[in-house]
């Protein structure tokens, strides 16, 4: 009875669960670094050897484990009561009820920063800002120290508050930072400074903690030998999960609590390290053996539970190639004839029939459309497979980002272009008005009146007497309407001065501006595959989106829908039939994301992430050109993508390489035909009355 529960875990995570637990009760073993491979149980395994521990004689109450979010911690500390019950029975609930220190690290932060308020100065009442409020205070001090009204752009309250968290979580000094993250502020180095300091300074007069406070004042903490040992002695064992996903500051806090590694266990993969934009390091688990050497023990956990073996292949090839990693290559049972398919298209457009062919085949066989993912790098590359699923009717939900046709901007846009093409549309011009500064809702409604009661309303506008306070916006307004109206600059290229129009006033609305107006060069390449503004329109609103929320929203619990997803948000998860968009250079590595090794090497990890999602179907998608913007309109608006260069030549064995959609030479010649087919339908209705 006392090892059944431990019978259907593997050798290798029965190693991991069992690591130090056959000492003398007195005795905890050393830092022990699972290194669990996508899909090979790490969170079952780790649930185990919390559950061991508690079976085995440890306190629960001097346990700590930490997870990055509470759902997990909650997940966690439900497979541990179910483990337990196995052997203990009812006693089991008394137990894991006592495992009060689990939670994320900033949870745990702030119930330990209340407890020790007293011997480090801090106000035990309180409170904590979340990201909008501390967001809200950098802006309030930003305007007290008058950066606000300077001759040059001074940045954005969101982006002061991203500088300083980089700062912070990563322990690397403010110039360095600015200059690898941040390089068009550098030259507010100075002021920064400045900002920061006023700025901690007004969270203490206020007796405020921001998100990244509970963390420092921890780390600060526990830089005291004293009060890190006495911190240090709550526990015997300290367990963290994802510890790829850590940053600087919580391996500093680690360190200090656990300085000689005893009792700690940390579980993670360094081939899924892809939160660096976060400050996340996957430094901490590469030198983790280095920093306890000799004590150190590592248990590597590969066999794999969610994907097939030819998909497995394909991975580990990729990963392969990595700079610098822990070897170890992930293997199953689970075997296949069918290998990963990399699928040539001609473009977007194509790349996004594809998809939706393949969907609805894989549904007609029995495959769900929410048991199928479709993953991509960033969220805009998503956009003209969004309008091909809202043509065609096939519900879907997005993680990673809001639907592209329902993000603020791009409805300003084709209000823009609707407005432009039908001036009594009131909506549209309802919601243009507004965002021209100082137009309000009465002044929006006095125009729109005004400019019903006229033949030529448009014309009409030009002659309205402009909101009094709306000065020379107004006219830049109208001026860009009549531009549209009448199609000076032909369309598509009609977005370009519709964009130009919009984006002064998309830099002062939002504050990740620079990220919305990469949606809106999208909106041009798929407005290019469309013959004009009106078909352009008609084809967007005959089928629109939902558009009741801001934010992507999970359909009625009995729908089916199918999941669209950056490959951020993917991370921990798994599907059927996966589809990985653009799967070029350009896309996969970012071009953003090519600029040093460190760099491009997450963007390998992040290939490596998508591919091991999938559990039956794998299939990356490589669009042979994208439409691109600036160039001559009346020209072949294009440029060509190679396939990612994390997918060499010597890998494309481990791959079904096919091109699509495959031509029919009999279908070719029948087209020619109709196409040269003429028939005088005029006539043929003139006709039926004589």
């Amino acid at each position: 009875m006392g090892a059944a529960y431990l019978e259907k875990l593997n050798p290798e995570q029965r190693l991991a669960v069992e690591y130090g637990t056959d000492l003398l009760p007195s005795t905890i073993g050393g830092p022990l670094l699972v290194i669990a491979g996508a899909g090979s149980g790490k969170t079952n395994t780790l649930a185990h050897r919390v559950a061991h521990l508690i079976v085995k004689g440890t306190d629960p109450g001097r346990i700590l484990l930490m997870t990055f979010s509470r759902r997990a911690a909650s997940e966690m500390a439900r497979r541990v009561e179910r483990i337990c019950t196995q052997v203990l029975g009812a006693n089991a609930g008394v137990l894991t009820d006592a495992l009060a220190w689990a939670g994320t690290f900033h949870g745990i932060g702030a119930r330990l920063l209340r407890d020790y308020a007293e011997q480090i100065g801090l106000n035990p009442d309180f409170t904590i800002h979340d990201r909008e409020d501390s967001a809200d205070l950098m802006n309030l001090v930003r305007h007290e120290l008058g950066f606000s009204k300077t001759e040059s752009r001074f940045p954005t309250k969101g982006t002061c508050l991203a500088i300083y968290s980089r700062v912070v979580n990563s322990e690397v000094p403010l110039a360095e930072v600015l200059q690898a993250f941040f390089p068009w502020v550098a030259g507010w180095e100075k002021q920064l400074r400045e900002l920061f300091a006023a700025y901690v300074e007004a969270k203490q007069l206020q007796y405020v903690l921001d998100y990244d406070d509970l963390l420092l004042y921890w780390a600060q903490t526990v830089g005291d030998p004293m009060l890190a040992e006495d911190m240090g002695c709550r526990w015997d064992h300290v367990l963290v999960d994802e510890y790829q996903d850590t940053n600087r500051l919580q391996a500093s806090i680690l360190l200090a609590l656990r300085p000689a590694g005893v009792g700690l266990t940390v579980v993670g993969d360094d081939a899924q390290s892809i939160y660096s934009f976060r400050a996340a390091t996957v430094r901490n688990i590469l030198d983790f053996p280095a920093t306890f050497t000799p004590q150190a023990s590592i248990v590597t956990l590969d066999r794999n539970y969610r994907s097939t073996q030819p998909i497995l292949a394909a991975a580990n090839g990729v990963i392969d190639l990595a700079r610098e990693r822990f070897t170890k290559n992930l293997w199953s049972e689970r075997e296949s004839a069918e290998r990963p398919r990399m699928v040539t298209v001609k473009d977007e457009a194509d790349q996004a029939r594809y998809i939706v062919e393949q969907v609805l085949e894989n549904r007609e066989t029995g495959t769900l459309l929410k048991q199928q993912a479709v993953l991509f790098r960033t969220s805009h590359h998503s956009g003209p497979l969004e309008v091909e699923l809202t043509r065609r009717n096939i519900p879907f939900v997005k993680f990673g980002g809001l639907k592209f046709l329902d993000s603020a901007h791009v409805k300003d846009m084709l209000a823009l272009l609707r407005f432009a093409q039908n001036p009594r549309d009131r909506v549209a011009g309802f919601r243009l008005m507004q965002i021209i500064p100082g137009v309000g809702p009465t002044s929006a409604r006095r125009v729109l009146d005004e400019m019903a009661e006229q033949p030529d309303p448009l014309g009409a506008l030009a002659q309205i007497a402009p909101p009094p306070r709306a000065g020379n916006d107004w006219s830049a307004f109208v001026n860009a309407l009549n531009d549209l109206k009448r199609g000076t600059t032909g369309w598509p290229a009609e977005l370009e001065r519709a964009r130009a129009w919009y984006e002064p006033h998309l830099d002062r609305i939002h504050e990740d501006a620079e990220i919305r107006k990469t949606d809106l060069l999208q909106l041009e390449q798929i407005a290019a595959g469309y013959a004009s503004r009106e078909r352009f329109l008609t084809e967007l609103t005959l089928d629109p989106p939902d558009a009741t929320s801001d934010q992507s929203g999970v359909p009625l619990l009995d729908e089916d829908y199918l999941i669209l997803s950056t490959i951020h948000s993917a991370k921990g998860l798994e599907w059927k039939s996966v589809f990985i968009l653009n799967a070029v250079d350009g896309c996969i590595p970012s071009d953003l994301g090519a600029g040093t090794t460190a760099e491009l090497e997450e963007e390998r990890r992040l290939l490596y992430v998508a591919m091991t999602r999938a559990k039956d179907s794998l299939h990356l998608i490589l669009p042979q050109r994208f439409f691109t913007h600036g160039q001559n309109s009346l020209g072949d608006r294009h440029v060509y993508a190679s396939r990612t260069r994390f997918i060499p030549a010597t890998l494309l064995q481990y791959f079904e390489n096919r091109p699509w959609p495959v031509h029919n030479r009999d279908q070719e010649a029948r087209a020619k035909d109709v196409r040269s087919q003429r028939v005088d339908v005029a006539a043929k209705m003139r006709a039926m009355w004589r």
